[in-house]
């Protein structure tokens, strides 16, 4: 857990042995940051925070979807930022948020074994360097929170760009009609699909956690009111992206299906063709064949007949089909 105290003269990283002297203070705000969670953070969240055994409990537990409880003194706010790994599954990253007049606490929900502590810390961290070098000044926990929230955002729009890039890529495969191992690249673009699913999902979600939170949070200043409206339109901007793209990859994903759908079918007639011209043939040299050509002689006269019988069906058969069209 870190513990780091802003006001007017910048940000400076205190330790947690102050807390109760800091949150008597009203000249800036604090900001503890519990990376992972442990008894020591469920005493401090209850006994000197004493925030609501719901929010302590859902901030212990993983959350699948986004959530928001709004307090006479604070809200609680869940979101997810999305982490691509292997074989296009996105894991869920969960932040939450005790946003108060005085104080924002962030807790990272449990994570996957599979994903790092450094990927889940990634945007609180980021804002952490910020704060340290002077580059960004929040004057409020509200503003604060905007920061990361912001941050989880630019990554969400990039991860859009970034598979947008590489469904354009196989747009491309597709109009040059490159050969392909169809069940490979259609594994590839319904992994696109699922990624952007998965990103408009989160930001849909976490769009309406805001719209709720907006509404319910009269304590908010007016500051922090207007930071989570543009929390909201940045969640619906990168939704409606996410749906834009999603439909472009949809359209190659039915592109590419009803070309390789064609040529099953022409390789179908094809085949059929083939099964009409040699079934009547099959017939005729299996049951007559066997009374031309025996182990003793060879009625050739005969067998030459039947050659040019099945010659003619053969060629009768290949014009008949042509003028259907099959070939």
């Amino acid at each position: 857990m870190k513990l780091r105290w802003i006001d007017s003269d910048g940000v400076n990283v205190r330790d947690l042995a102050e807390l109760p002297v800091l949150r008597q203070r009203s000249d800036g705000f604090l900001w503890l940051d519990i990376p992972e969670w442990s008894d020591d953070a469920e005493v401090i969240l209850s006994n000197e925070f004493h925030f609501h055994p719901l929010a302590i409990a859902e901030s212990k537990t993983r959350s699948h979807v986004p959530r928001v409880h709004v307090y006479p003194d604070h809200v609680f706010i869940v979101v997810h930022a999305p982490e691509i790994g292997a074989a296009g599954h996105v894991h869920y990253l969960e932040l939450d948020q005790f946003i108060g007049e005085h104080f924002l606490v962030t807790v990272h929900g449990p994570i996957s074994p599979k994903v790092s502590l450094e990927a889940a810390l990634r945007e609180t961290e980021a804002i952490a360097a910020r704060l340290e070098n002077g580059r960004l000044r929040p004057t409020s926990p509200f503003g604060l929170s905007y920061s990361v929230v912001s941050a989880i955002t630019r990554r969400e729009a990039e991860m859009v760009a970034e598979i947008a890039r590489e469904v354009g890529l196989m747009e491309q495969r597709v109009m040059a009609d490159v050969d392909e191992d169809p069940q490979k690249f259609l594994s590839e673009l319904f992994a696109a699909r699922h990624e952007l699913l998965t990103v408009m999902t989160m930001a849909e979600q976490g769009g309406e956690i805001y719209r709720r939170a907006i509404k319910l949070a009269t304590f908010a200043p007016v500051e922090g009111l207007e930071r989570m409206k543009d929390v909201l339109d940045q969640y619906a901007t990168v939704a409606h992206i996410s749906e834009a793209q999603m439909r472009f990859q949809q359209g190659v994903t039915e592109f590419y299906r009803a070309r390789t759908d064609t040529k099953m079918t022409i390789a179908a007639e094809r085949l059929a063709v083939i099964a009409a011209i040699t079934l009547p043939i099959t017939s005729l040299s299996s049951v007559i064949g066997m009374n031309v050509i025996v182990n003793d002689s060879t009625r050739w006269i005969s067998l030459t007949i039947l050659c040019l019988i099945m010659l003619a069906i053969s060629l009768v058969l290949l014009r008949w089909t042509k003028r259907l069209g099959w070939w």
